[in-house]
């Protein structure tokens, strides 16, 4: 090997800086390219050539190179910072999205900045102009519920992405879970399980997710020759709300094999009247509950059968399909993101 080859292979030295930083200037003179093609290489810009991009970012490594914020936006247009206003002010929902939405937009350079609007109209409206005073390439709005909701007035120029709550208008993008499969999917479970006497005690009736998840819910009973027994009523989504709506159907002497609980706290309360008469979960009765919140189904005994949002991985599309539309590339529409059951011992079939 030569010894020109031998050199070239070595890292470059350190340059001493007064300051300590190292320029773009620097990294294209160690490489051996003009300032304007390092700049194109940093940037990924396909006219330059694969060999010479990479012996340009890899000096760039090299030498500690670190990218000037202000100037890069000044030179792409772009901020590489995505704004997200949450109204779930409790954070039950929004939390594991934002940490969906971090994750995906980590791995690619961007930054997330974060409002709470607290289910307000008005601070959701201010906070988006704050958030587009700071360049923001793009909205992220997460709703605390999947009613659909009216689309934010903000620049038509800026890309927005609606994520649980979708829009209202067709036109935009919207990332929210499939209600409608959740009940299915409830349903199909607990009848895997060998339960055919199955009960649906549903949620608050002002929500959409509600009348969705009854009708994916009896949807599937029919398919399977079958009807809910007794009454399907909506109440709540709490635990007060899962005893008493379990309480009516033991009095009203409704045979029950299986209950579809359209929360985790209904199953709770549920779970609890069921113990009030003496009957096991899930040998007399199983129950699979929704959310799939871990301080809940983790702390009940047997531990509690649910159904995810996959909250998580609404964050994650809602962060692809932002990067998509700030690249010019725009979704339309609503996405649903089906479910998934987390099994635990509140469904298990009994052993022969």
């Amino acid at each position: 090997m030569s010894s020109s080859a031998t050199a070239a292979a070595q890292p470059p030295a350190p340059i001493d800086k007064p300051n300590g930083k190292v320029t773009l200037a620097d990294v294209a003179r160690a490489a051996g390219v003009s300032l304007a093609t390092a700049s194109k290489a940093m940037h990924n810009v396909t006219r330059v050539s694969a060999a010479t991009r990479a012996r340009v970012q890899q000096t760039a490594k090299d030498m500690g190179y670190q990218p000037n914020a202000t100037a890069q936006s000044l030179a792409t247009g772009r901020s590489n910072a995505i704004g997200l206003i949450t109204s779930d002010f409790q954070g039950v929902f929004s939390t594991p999205i934002l940490l969906g939405v971090e994750d995906e937009l980590g791995v690619r350079s961007n930054s997330v900045m974060l409002c709470n609007a607290r289910g307000d109209a008005m601070l959701e409206k201010t906070y988006a102009q704050f958030l587009l005073s700071r360049n923001v390439d793009g909205l992220i709005i997460v709703g605390q519920d999947t009613n659909p909701r009216p689309p934010i007035d903000v620049d038509a120029t800026v890309p927005v992405v609606y994520a649980y709550a979708p829009s209202s208008d067709p036109a935009d993008c919207s990332i929210t879970c499939d209600n409608v499969g959740a009940g299915r999917m409830a349903v199909e479970h607990l009848i895997s399980c060998g339960k055919r006497r199955i009960a649906i005690i549903a949620g608050e009736n002002a929500y959409k997710a509600a009348h969705d998840r009854v009708q994916g819910a009896r949807a599937a009973l029919r398919q399977a020759g079958l009807q809910p027994v007794g009454p399907v009523r909506a109440g709540g989504w709490s635990a007060d709300w899962g005893r008493a709506a379990t309480r009516l159907l033991l009095d009203q002497h409704v045979e029950f094999d299986g209950v579809v609980c359209q929360s985790d706290a209904i199953a709770w309360g549920c779970m609890d009247a069921l113990k009030e008469r003496g009957l096991n979960v899930p040998g007399d009765v199983a129950v699979i509950g929704h959310d799939d919140w871990a301080h809940i189904v983790l702390g009940l005994s047997p531990k509690l059968t649910s159904i995810s949002n996959r909250t998580n991985e609404i964050g994650r599309m809602a962060a692809r399909t932002i990067i998509d539309a700030v690249d010019g590339h725009p979704h339309h529409g609503v996405t649903y993101l089906p479910c998934s059951v987390s099994q635990r011992e509140s469904t298990l079939p009994l052993k022969a």
